[in-house]
């Protein structure tokens, strides 16, 4: 019978987990529903300086309702996919009007606002209220992969048997399924990490199947490589969201030009920012919703 995982993933947890806001004792839940947001596809370091930004201008979800989608996209600055600013400003609405300025720690209420999906509900309940619950991201299903099914990569994700197989592991003691739940993230983003894995840093490597196996397959893992950002439509439109971000007025067809000089491109782009709602049209010009 394989060795349990979570006594040595707590232990090792308690020891050499990072000193991060969303950690620490005191903080609140919507501070760690932001932080949940804001980590989404960005790193760790990018995130920390802007979300104690972000909580000091708006320490409660009513704060940030008040004001409009805009300034939450002005605020989010360059974290990437600033449609997330916009769900989280949503999201901040619906608690404000509909649940006190409180957020609500139930899995399946969570599921009900904007923005949230199945991971950051979790999360939220898991990490902000201490409920015990299967927290699975793509550290996560990496660790797993290794550890329990002896694989390089975990393969396409599945809701269902992600969390099942997280489940199977987690203790039934609230302290140590939070601890649990932390660790094997953390595990998964500072040792197990997807290209070079410090195997002899692991608490598992005495249980790891993918290292008793002799890391069957690594060598054929191989990554798409991301389209080329310069020249892109990519590129034109983050260059006109930021000229958006930059001013407190609309800018005209002149200004958009300057910050996009290609017209097909400057063209695509506005029709996109247009349909994301990150952008609206106001007179003449163009401004942030």
């Amino acid at each position: 019978m394989p060795l349990p995982l979570a006594p040595a993933v707590v232990a090792w947890y308690e020891e050499n987990s990072r000193d991060l806001p969303w950690r620490r004792p005191g903080f609140s839940a919507w501070g760690t529903l932001v932080s949940e947001f804001m980590l989404q596809q960005t790193p760790v370091a990018r995130v920390v300086p802007r979300l104690l930004e972000w909580l000091e201008r708006w320490p409660t979800p009513a704060d940030l309702a008040s004001v409009p989608p805009g300034e939450a996209v002005r605020a989010w600055g360059r974290l990437g996919y600033p449609r997330r600013a916009l769900a989280l400003h949503a999201c901040a609405a619906a608690i404000a009007e509909e649940h006190g300025n409180r957020v609500p720690e139930d899995v399946e209420v969570l599921l009900t606002l904007p923005g949230i999906g199945p991971y950051t509900a979790r999360a939220v309940a898991a990490f902000a209220y201490g409920h015990r619950h299967p927290v699975v991201d793509t550290n996560v299903r990496r660790v797993l992969a290794r550890a329990v099914g002896g694989h390089a990569d975990p393969g396409p994700p599945s809701t269902r048997c992600d969390l099942a197989l997280m489940a199977e592991h987690l203790p039934e003691s609230l302290a140590d399924a939070k601890a649990f739940n932390a660790g094997v993230m953390e595990l998964g983003a500072i040792v197990c990490t997807a290209r070079v894995p410090r195997c002899d840093a692991c608490p598992l490597q005495d249980r790891c199947a993918w290292r008793l196996a002799g890391y069957p397959e690594y060598e054929g893992t191989r990554r798409v490589p991301q389209k080329r950002y310069e020249g892109s439509d990519r590129q034109a439109r983050g260059a006109l969201l930021g000229a958006l971000r930059a001013s407190t007025v609309p800018l005209a067809d002149d200004e958009l030009r300057e910050a996009c000089p290609d017209d097909a491109r400057r063209g695509r782009a506005i029709e996109g920012l247009l349909a994301d709602g990150l952008a609206v049209r106001s007179g003449d010009g163009l401004s942030l919703p």
